[in-house]
């Protein structure tokens, strides 16, 4: 930051008694508490802004109180109102992605050489992402977008239910999609694990019944992943 600027707490014009923005941060319970909030201005303004949220302002207590980067493009006083109980948000988005990884293996590489490791997330991010497009939230986004020729498309008929798998999870929620799309994958998993077994003692019968189950899964016309 250039010599001639400064750090300053509140905008320029504005009182230091109104410095400070008193604001209701309401809970996942919708229990509410006061927080205040304002803006910490390093030397010239930009599209990225730094905010000063706490508990209470004359102690600063070092436990409740946060600063907060933020290129969201609103009005200041807008931001005052909105940026605290977003940012409130963060935890449960941490959690969220942390159990995600761990259910998907996020640590369990063998490898020591970072490019491996690299790799090793990569699968983890597709597999991230392939389980989340078929979350209920994905769906809804991807059915209310179909155009007026693919609703009128007559829907493909099968007599096939494969939520009836007494494992098949019908909750909704990452974690119950993740549960399906594995049953869904397990006969193609099994097929190539047993595959050098069957070169040495052949069996088409079992081969046979391994893809015709395959076959059957791959016809579902949209994988019933949630329910």
């Amino acid at each position: 930051m250039p010599s001639n600027q400064k750090v300053r707490a509140n905008p320029k014009g504005l009182a230091s008694r109104r410095k400070w923005y008193k604001f209701e941060r309401i809970f996942s319970n919708q229990k509410s508490e006061t927080r205040y909030i304002r803006e910490i201005v390093f030397g010239k303004r930009s599209y990225r802004t730094y905010w000063e949220i706490t508990t209470d302002t004359e102690t600063m207590p070092e436990n409740s109180t946060s600063f907060v980067m933020t290129n969201l493009q609103k009005t200041r006083s807008k931001m005052k109102k909105i940026l605290g109980n977003l940012y409130g948000l963060r935890t449960w988005v941490e959690y969220g992605f942390r159990q995600c990884k761990q259910e998907l293996g996020w640590t369990d590489y063998r490898f020591t050489n970072f490019a491996e490791i690299n790799k090793w997330w990569e699968i983890i991010f597709c597999a991230y992402l392939m389980i989340s497009l078929n979350t209920q939230v994905f769906l809804s986004l991807n059915s209310s977008s179909l155009t007026k020729t693919e609703a009128s498309q007559e829907p493909f008929q099968t007599n096939i239910d494969g939520t009836s798998h007494p494992q098949w999870n019908h909750q909704i929620g990452w974690k119950n999609v993740l549960n399906n799309v594995r049953l869904l994958i397990q006969p193609s998993i099994l097929l190539w694990l047993i595959f050098p077994w069957l070169e040495i003692f052949p069996n088409s019968s079992l081969l046979l019944g391994l893809h015709n189950l395959i076959d059957r899964i791959n016809q579902f016309p949209t994988l019933p992943l949630s329910g």
